[in-house]
């Protein structure tokens, strides 16, 4: 039985999430590294932290599958409230970086931005829902 429907539709956009980050790589911006002047070390690098991601959003979506169904919901509230934590500190660094590299890219953060934005905003709600059983 659902508990939490704000858990579940996170759950289900951060699996999402997770597919089409790892499609997105594999597609279009990691071929780019394998035909470019970067070394075997920074393709592989750029190669694992690309799919840190993927794994991360795969893990967070289980997590909040599982947290959606969870009886007592006072006792996921933290994790909760991590995961949106590290969702937030992630925006940071990409609009963070994105300013300080580039600062004409910063228009092309607004779809990480509105996503992020959603995530955490559907995570909070979550996190109000009463503790009752």
């Amino acid at each position: 039985m659902i508990r939490n429907y704000y858990y579940l539709i996170v759950g289900i956009l951060s699996i999402l999430f997770s597919f089409t980050h790892a499609w997105n790589g594999q597609t279009n911006f990691l071929p780019i590294t394998n035909v470019s002047d970067f070394d075997l070390t920074t393709q592989t690098t750029i190669f694992y932290i690309w799919h840190i991601l993927t794994a991360e959003n795969l893990i967070f979506g289980i997590a909040f599958l599982v947290m959606s169904i969870y009886k007592d919901l006072s006792k996921v509230r933290f994790t909760a409230w991590m995961i949106a934590f590290i969702m937030i500190a992630r925006w940071v660094v990409i609009f963070g970086s994105t300013l300080y590299k580039n600062k004409n890219g910063v228009a092309d953060t607004l779809n990480d931005s509105l996503a992020i934005i959603i995530f955490v905003g559907l995570i909070l709600l979550g996190t109000r829902k009463n503790f009752k059983n």
